[in-house]
């Protein structure tokens, strides 16, 4: 008898399992589609319609040098720029401390290229892509955007920046100094879409808000 419980016991574990993976999946499914066909996802440059700012997504620094994957999305950035698609540019990434600066590296680097440091607007609190999204709507009162960011980022991206209200278009940059990883392209990005959808639903506030800097105002309000 007290075989026979154990039994059903272990019957009704491995069913509840199977129960959490099948949801588990469904969600994820669900979520990532949601993601991908409700973005506007990529357009071409000659189709990028004349918007109020360019947002470059940060990444990862060394000192003052932008990694690969950010070069490649300041690159682009630039293009855009010198191609009309925006006369300014949102540096949105990670300055939460004092020895780490991914905005202040993408803004000279932009510099360096060409772009008139005036026309660069610079948000230390961009720490995700919802952050930087928000901030964009919220801090720098943008409505028409154009995202810059890789092709495996670029959905999720322009979802979560419709989600808060922009009118967004993404745009992608080349992978020429960056290659996602098999990781990246299959784990962790649909589990951050399952997340992007909860942020669309909850619209948590981000990590930092703080007083407005229009776009249409002086970008040096914005340096820090």
């Amino acid at each position: 008898m007290k075989k026979q419980k154990i039994i059903k016991l272990l019957k009704n574990v491995f069913l509840a399992l199977v129960l959490l993976c099948a949801v588990g999946i469904l969600v994820l499914s669900v979520c990532n589609l949601t993601v991908i066909w409700s973005s506007e996802g990529e357009i071409n440059l000659e189709e990028t319609p004349k918007c109020d700012a360019i947002l470059i997504l940060g990444a990862k620094v060394t000192g003052d040098t932008p990694s690969a994957i950010l070069r490649d999305r300041l690159d682009k950035g630039c293009e855009l720029y010198f191609a009309g698609v925006a006369d300014r540019i949102i540096m949105s990434g990670d300055h939460g401390r004092v020895n780490y600066d991914e905005v202040n590296a993408m803004k000279a680097y932009a510099v360096s290229k060409g772009v008139p440091e005036e026309h660069i607007f610079t948000d230390h609190a961009g720490f995700d892509t919802y952050d930087s999204v928000y901030r964009a709507k919220k801090i720098f009162l943008c409505e028409k955007i154009v995202v810059v960011t890789q092709q495996f980022h670029i959905n999720r991206a322009v979802f979560l920046a419709s989600s808060v209200g922009l009118e967004a278009y993404g745009v992608t940059c080349s992978e020429e100094g960056y290659r996602p990883t098999r990781f990246t392209t299959n784990v962790r990005e649909p589990l951050a879409r399952v997340k992007a959808v909860a942020n669309a639903v909850f619209k948590p506030k981000p990590t930092y808000l703080g007083e407005s800097i229009p776009i249409y105002g002086e970008a040096s309000a914005s340096w820090d």
